[in-house]
Formats: structure tokens, C-alpha cells, sequence
């Protein structure tokens, strides 16, 4: 995401020590529009940016991220082939829509089709980290509870006295939920009397 970053520095005009949670926001809107179909129409209204800004952002995107593309493209012929998406763990997304002959239905599927790959296989990491975590809880006799689930993110009420003893046994097993990957998983952990201040 650090080409977003320096073009929307541009668009904003200012240098990286001043990016705000806002920008971080918007650099997060087109990085994930983007990649799930978003229109220059649509991008410029979501991050209040000129179509012919939000036209040359999407097109210098998909050249310094030529890869991005080709996955995107490769994963719509992949469904148009088998008839499903697959996410890493194996779990199917059955698109006949793929084939309409209606722009709009088979626009949808072929969204489903970039989008199963990536936010279902996320589903299938947090659903594993869950289950680890919760069986390592038990196992030590955590008197602290998960209480929540929200996309990524694990919420939980933690018993004071197991605070520290919690964070690391939340990073270790989030970060290693999906093992094989090529990339590193980044766990990031905060901690407040409710969910607003842990952010």
C-alpha cells in the first residue's frame, strides 16, 4: 500500500509524517476498491477526489501493481472454468452467474470471483485463530473470555492479572492460524477499557 500512500500524499499535498487515520482510511478505500472493481465514478465520490484523479489512480495502480491484475483476471477465468471460487483452505463459492449474459449479474459474480479468494480465505484464518485460541485459553485455565469477532479482529474481556500472558498467546497463535504462507502475518494488539480506546 505505499504507492497509495505517496499518491494520495500528492492528492493531499503534504509529506508521510502528516498522514492522518483519515488518509490511512481512503488509502485503504482505493487499495481495496481497487482491487474489487471499483469505477473512477465511484472512487472519486468515496474519497472526494476529481473522476480524472480517481481515473489515473487506478491505472497507475494496476501498472506498479501489474501482479494485482493478473490475479484479479486469473481468478475470473479460474470461476469461469470451474464454476467456483476457492479460498486457501479449499472451501467453494459456487458463481454460476459467471456466464449471464446481464453485464450487471455477471459483474457481481465476477467481484465474487476476485473476492472469495481474499476475504474468504481471511474468514478461514480468523475461524482457525478462533479455535486455536480459545483451545489454548482452556487449556491454561484463562479466567479471561473472547467475546467478540469483528472481520479480522478478536475482542476480548480480559481478567487484569493475564494481560500479558493473553497478548502473546493471542499474537502467536492469529500470526500462526494459517501456516505456509509466503507472506508474514502481522498481528498488531491494543487494550482499553472498551473497544474505542483498544483502537
Amino acid at each position: 500500500m505505499v504507492w497509495i500512500f505517496i499518491q494520495l500524499l500528492r492528492v493531499y499535498n503534504t509529506d508521510l509524517e502528516s498522514v492522518d487515520a483519515e488518509m490511512r482510511r481512503k488509502a485503504k478505500t482505493v487499495n481495496f476498491g481497487i482491487i474489487y472493481g471499483i469505477t473512477a465514478h465511484g472512487l472519486s465520490q468515496r474519497i472526494n477526489i476529481p473522476r480524472k484523479e480517481a481515473k489515473a489512480i487506478i491505472e497507475e495502480y494496476f501498472k506498479q501493481y501489474a501482479g494485482v491484475k493478473a490475479f484479479m483476471d486469473q481468478s475470473v477465468e479460474q470461476v469461469r472454468e470451474k464454476g467456483y471460487a476457492e479460498t486457501l483452505m479449499g472451501r467453494r463459492r459456487y458463481l454460476r452467474d459467471i456466464h449471464s449474459k446481464n453485464h450487471t449479474v455477471r459483474s457481481f459474480a465476477e467481484r465474487n470471483a476476485i473476492n472469495t479468494p481474499i476475504q474468504g480465505s481471511a474468514a478461514d484464518m480468523i475461524k482457525l485463530a478462533m479455535i486455536a485460541v480459545q483451545a489454548e485459553m482452556k487449556k491454561r485455565e484463562l479466567r479471561s473470555k473472547m467475546i467478540l469477532q469483528v472481520h479480522d479482529e478478536l475482542i476480548f474481556d480480559v481478567y487484569k492479572p493475564e494481560l500479558e500472558e493473553l497478548d502473546d498467546l493471542v499474537k502467536t497463535y492469529m500470526s500462526q492460524a494459517m501456516p505456509g504462507l509466503s507472506v508474514p502475518i502481522i498481528v498488531e494488539a491494543g487494550q482499553g477499557a472498551n473497544w474505542l480506546e483498544a483502537h
